[in-house]
Order: structure tokens, then sequence, then C-alpha cells
């Protein structure tokens, strides 16, 4: 298979700007007081429209209770019977729901970051290996880098091999485009690869072994990002999530209109804001795959593979030897 060696040769020189990169926020994990007033990346362009909603709401209640106090009404407590406590006890049941919905999307967000650093390392054994024991590195790493994109694209919905003209050759992508994944047809790729240069001589058995088995680690990594993509959070219980957020902060207003008087609207623009803003966190990461500016920077990812796996390539091609340079 005759592969450009661009991976050797311009690894380096990747413009980014190409791969449409989204905007992963990088912060000052010590800059508390830059965190606290970011608003970009936040939940709180999401969560603002619903927020005012029901600080408006409690505005209205709040009116109401004021005016049927000075008219004579019956006291709103009376007609309810909904008391602050008893209200709390809801809040706090909500509050365990909330925790266990942002646990399962933080658990799926590490689950795509630790498939993804798994891809890393069995592409750099794979090139490793495949560069010491045989002439065609360039060619494997080329292969690597070409899975590695294909696998980004399909996780974010684009079954194609766009991005990887400089990698892979045009016949080889008109049969991953035929294929339904793409990154599956790379596999393949290179699988024969390896499966060649046993043939012929350059790999021994146990090599054989080795490359394998970095090869199923790759794509069983491509089957554990498809499983996170392809796998939602059960829509009943995040219904449920909705609805009770949204039974809360309706009746809170008029638990605590009389307690907190004309605070009550303050009170319950901070908890819808909190409660709010942590449903939608919790939604942010729970597709790691996708181009928000919370999700995982697969674009930074794959230009690693590349520039690793092309730099492991032309090392041998330049006829670089540790051993002879420290001598």
């Amino acid at each position: 298979m005759d592969l450009s060696p661009f991976s050797c040769q311009t690894a380096e020189n990747l413009n980014v700007h190409r791969y449409n990169r989204p905007a992963m926020i990088d912060y000052d994990r010590y800059d508390w007081v830059g965190t606290v007033f970011s608003f970009r990346g936040t939940a709180l362009r999401r969560a603002a429209g619903r927020v005012l909603v029901l600080t408006l709401f409690a505005v209205a209640v709040q009116i109401v209770y004021e005016t049927g106090e000075r008219i004579g009404w019956p006291r709103i407590d009376l007609r309810f019977g909904l008391e602050p406590v008893e209200h709390a006890v809801l809040g706090s049941l909500l509050g365990f729901l909330i925790v266990f919905r942002m646990n399962a999307s933080n658990n799926r967000y590490w689950e795509g970051r630790t498939m993804w650093a798994q891809v890393i390392y069995a592409s750099r054994n794979l090139v490793r290996v495949g560069t010491e024991h045989t002439d065609e590195g360039a060619d494997l790493a080329n292969l690597v880098s070409g899975f590695a994109i294909t696998l980004r694209r399909s996780l974010q919905g684009h079954m194609d091999t766009d991005e990887t003209e400089e990698f892979l050759p045009e016949v080889l992508r008109r049969q991953a485009n035929r294929f339904g994944n793409p990154p599956t047809a790379i596999a393949a790729a290179i699988s024969e690869w390896i499966g060649r240069n046993r043939r012929s001589g350059k790999i021994e058995a146990q090599v054989l072994r080795q490359m394998e088995d970095q090869l199923s680690k790759l794509v069983e990594a491509q089957s554990g990002c498809e499983k996170i993509r392809k796998t939602p959070l059960p829509f009943a219980y995040v219904v449920m999530i909705k609805q009770l957020i949204l039974i809360y902060l309706m009746t809170m207003p008029i638990a605590v209109c009389i307690p907190c008087g004309w605070w009550s609207p303050l009170l319950v623009c901070v908890v819808s804001l909190g409660l709010f803003g942590m449903e939608e966190a919790s939604v942010e990461i729970e597709d790691p795959f996708g181009t928000r500016e919370n999700c995982l920077d697969m674009v930074a990812y794959t230009i690693t593979i590349a520039r690793d796996t092309g730099q492991i390539a032309a090392r041998k091609a330049g006829g670089m030897s540790t051993v002879e340079t420290a001598g």
C-alpha cells in the first residue's frame, strides 16, 4: 500500500484551524475570583431563562400574598397547607437525585477520556513496534492517524473520511466511506498491514501477537466510545428529575412567601439557579464527544497521535539511533 509519508514530514505543522477545533475551556484552577465570575462555558446561559421565569413567578406569588393580607383573603399557608419544613424534605430528596444524576454524567465523561487515553497509548505502541521491526513505519503511522481522525468524526456523527486526505490513500478512503463505520475499515487496513509484513517475514510471531494486541486495544476503545455515545441515560429517569425540579421550584414561593417576605423571590432565584445549573451541567457532560466548550478536546488527541506516531516513524527514516547518539 503506497501511503504518503505525511506523518513523518509534517506532523508538527498540522493546521489546527482546519479541524474545526472546539474551543474547550482551559482555565486556571487556582484563580478563584476569575473562575467564580466566569460566564463562558457555564450553565447560566442555558438556565437563565428558566431562572428568570421562576423569579418572576415568586414575585407574583408575593404580590398576591401581600394583597390578600391587606384585603383579608385567607392566608395562603392555610389554603395550601404547605410548610417550609415539609417543603425542605422534598428538597433533600431532590438533592440526592441530582447528585446521582451528576455522578452518572461525570462517570460517562471520564470513561470517555479513559477510552481516548487507551487510543493514544495503543497508537504509540503499535507504531513504535511496527517501525522498529519493519521499514514501513510511515505507512503504519498514517493508518493509525487516519483511524484516530475517523473515530473522532464518527463519534460526532460524521460517518466519512474527511480530514484524512494527507494520511490515507484515495482507494482506502473510498472503501472506508462505503463502510457503515469508517474506523472499522481503517482497523481492518491496519490488520492487513500487519498480516502482509508477517507473511513477508519482517514480523516474527511474538511481535505479531504484540501488534495485534495493541490493535485490539484500539478497537476496544472504539467500542467503548460508541457505547457511551449510543447509550444515553434512561429517559424515564431524566424526565423524573426535570419534573421534580419544576414541582419543587413552583411550590417554593408558596412555602416561603410568609416567613421570608420580599426576600422570597431572591431565595427562589438562588435556589433555582443552583438546581437548574447542576442539572444543566450534568446534561453538558453527559455526551463527552460533542463540540461544546466542556466536551473532550478530541482534536487535540488526534493531533497528538499524528504528531507522536509520525515522529516515531521519522526517527527511523532519518537514521536516528539512541545508542549511536549516546556513543
